[in-house]
């Protein structure tokens, strides 16, 4: 199993300097994983949120570290591409409990991780970074002692909790992103962007694969790819794009009584023959 995950996080690392960008559609379960590796997609990347949505809690670390791995471990085992989880914050406040977080990803299966500087502390919105740098370096350590090279895709939230005046956001977002990338990160993350200049800067600014959040009203991903994006993350819009739809049917059933949003879904035989296990 180690060699193989060896393998799979060279493979996945290859991804973020190939000609194209790495898109990600995140998923949340095994189905939904299944559905994006089907149609092609060369690696699967968890929603932290969809999975929390899917087991009845709210977004940003309700969830247990050990219920959030537990499902990343489930879809990890149910697909060959390499997979990454979103692992929020890492699930405590000490570089220990990151490194934890990282060695739990790599048992249940994951070959890269998402790691984020947000708290739930309004008036300090963002992890101190000093910490926040011994958080990596603590994760780089783990991953490297159990010989599978862990793709860390360290982010920032500087932009999407509106840090700071608007005129420091910037300075602030790299700063972050390249003292990030220096302590090992091997992909830096700014959601919240959507302007192409700012983008542009930025990948010209930080010097290693730039990951940013995409879905309605962004740029459309040939952009992105046009500015220099080395990966690009849907997050949880295509777990809340799914119940926007169930939504629409529920309303139609009790409108109309007819069927319409549910047109173009997958039949009963091919949902079942997407998830036989396959050796």
């Amino acid at each position: 199993m180690n060699e193989h995950l060896k393998s799979q996080a060279l493979a996945f690392r290859s991804l973020h300097h190939g000609p194209r960008a790495l898109v990600l559609p995140n998923v949340w379960d095994v189905a939904s994983a299944r559905i994006i590796e089907q149609a092609g997609y060369p690696a699967i990347a968890t929603t932290s949120a969809g999975i929390a949505f899917s087991l009845g809690f709210p977004d940003g670390q309700k969830i247990s570290r050990d219920e959030m791995l537990a499902r990343v471990g489930r879809i990890a085992k149910a697909v060959k591409v390499p997979v990454t989880a979103d692992v929020e914050a890492g699930y405590g406040t000490r570089p220990e409990d990151a490194a934890a977080t990282a060695r739990m990803a790599i048992d249940a299966g994951a070959v890269g991780i998402n790691l984020e500087d947000s708290t739930d502390d309004s008036l300090h919105p963002l992890i101190d970074l000093s910490l926040q740098l011994e958080k990596i370096r603590a994760v780089r350590e783990a991953a490297l002692k159990t010989g599978v090279l862990l793709v860390l895709n360290a982010r920032t939230d500087v932009y999407l909790r509106q840090v700071g005046a608007g005129t420091t956001r910037y300075d602030e977002t790299v700063k972050r992103l390249v003292a990030f990338r220096d302590a090992g990160a091997e992909c830096v993350f700014a959601p919240g962007l959507r302007d192409a200049e700012t983008i542009a800067r930025l990948v010209k600014d930080v010097q290693c694969p730039l990951n940013i959040l995409s879905g309605p009203g962004s740029l459309p991903i040939p952009e992105l790819e046009k500015l220099g994006v080395a990966r690009v993350s849907l997050g949880s819009a295509t777990i809340r794009a799914t119940l926007g739809l169930l939504q629409k049917m529920a309303e139609e059933l009790k409108s109309s009584g007819t069927y319409v949003a549910m047109e173009g879904a997958p039949s009963h035989a091919q949902v079942n023959a997407s998830l036989e296990r396959k050796p």
